[in-house]
């Protein structure tokens, strides 16, 4: 009987925890923004003359096709010349990636080309040192920002108190170039707002993110996700407000192949349990909202994997009750509707929906391989790129 209640109260808490992570928390931080959150202020456009000076680091390997592409985007950004410097950090790039970036003339376009691959961490901390800029934007390779994006999140910095700005990432098919933001993006970029409401803002979007340049004091040369880190170590260390500006646009395809997304995803479930040990001390309630949603919006989602097994083999010990042969049954059935919608090509709502329990299967599969790969290998800090086409 002991052993029976045991196996029914690990299957309802088990599932409790899943439901909550996906389904209560967004409510629930919804209703507190709502409740308790303020809306901020969107500060004053600067006049020219009090602008403050830029440096867009973008970190890059082996991005031969791309990067040529991305520096005539960056150079067509609609910021005073004068103010702004484009700093490439190559890690060790094997390809033609430094020979590109060398052929411009631009007095705008710097090239840092360190010649061993050392991981992006490094190459951020080591290039953190030769910028010029008074506010840094980070941004990827594979990125194009809208002109106006670098005005949109430098306003910001005329508060004193605000130490990192998160811009809008938006995703487009590579085909057509619309915008494909799936259910579960905008799901994420509504959380983020709810969130930045309360104060509580989590880390930042790789691709489009500023801070100050005396915040930043470095991060382990084995992060693998610091546009988690760097904006919540600097949160962590000085107090400053993170801030999201939806009017800060970055763009980037969708990747090519289902098989990238998921290697992509198991690598940010690696450097989401690794940086527990750093941003451990978020949870503490002295941090305020920060600490909920910290937990509830990561620990408890990076935990789900673990909740959906022992709710899976927890429902195999009760098997003698009829009633838990239908639990069996439902979670059976998501997991074979998770495994057809990797075959799925519609475009309908049923399609959209099944597709919708594949990237929920595959996101908890690849938390469950990127925890295995922490626990089992030491972190790098390289990383490979996201193959688009």
């Amino acid at each position: 009987m002991i052993f029976e209640r045991v196996g029914e109260l690990t299957l309802w808490l088990c599932a409790a925890a899943v439901v909550y992570g996906y389904l209560v928390y967004p409510i629930a931080i919804w209703i507190l923004a709502r409740c308790f959150g303020r809306r901020r202020v969107v500060p004053a456009s600067i006049d020219a003359d009090e602008l403050p000076r830029v440096s867009l680091l973008i970190a890059a390997y082996n991005e031969e096709t791309t990067i040529a592409d991305r520096l005539a985007n960056a150079l067509a950004l609609d910021y005073p010349p004068e103010k702004l410097e484009i700093v490439i950090a190559s890690d060790g790039s094997s390809d033609r990636t430094a020979a590109i970036v060398r052929e411009y003339a631009d007095a705008r376009v710097r090239l840092i080309d360190y010649p061993n691959r050392r991981g992006k961490a490094s190459v951020v901390n080591a290039a953190f040192r030769e910028l010029t800029g008074d506010i840094v934007v980070l941004s990827d390779a594979n990125t194009l920002t809208d002109p106006s994006a670098i005005g949109s999140l430098v306003r910001w910095f005329r508060s004193p108190e605000v130490g990192v700005v998160c811009g809008r990432l938006v995703l487009t098919d590579p085909a057509t170039g619309s915008n494909v933001d799936s259910v579960y993006w905008k799901y994420e970029t509504f959380l983020k707002k709810c969130e930045s409401r309360l104060g509580a803002l989590l880390g930042a979007n790789g691709a489009i993110y500023a801070i100050r340049r005396t915040l930043f004091t470095g991060i382990r040369r084995d992060t693998l996700i610091d546009d988690f880190v760097i904006p919540l170590v600097t949160r962590l260390r000085t107090g400053c407000a993170i801030v999201y500006d939806a009017d800060a646009v970055a763009r980037e395809e969708t990747p090519a192949a289902i098989g990238s997304e998921f290697l992509r995803r198991a690598r940010i479930g690696t450097g989401g349990f690794q940086s527990v040990a750093v941003l451990w001390k978020l949870l503490n309630p002295v941090h305020g909202w920060i600490a909920f949603t910290f937990l509830s919006h990561k620990i408890v989602r990076w935990l789900c994997p673990f909740f959906l097994i022992g709710a899976f083999a927890s429902n195999l010990l009760l098997l003698h009750r009829s009633s838990y042969i239908i639990t069996l049954t439902a979670q059976a059935a998501l997991y074979l509707v998770a495994a057809v919608g990797t075959r799925l090509a519609g475009v309908g709502i049923a399609s959209k929906l099944v597709r919708l329990t594949t990237l929920f299967a595959g996101m908890n599969l690849a938390l469950l391989v990127g925890f295995f790969r922490w626990l089992t290998t030491e972190p790098e800090g390289v990383w490979s790129r996201t193959l688009r086409q």
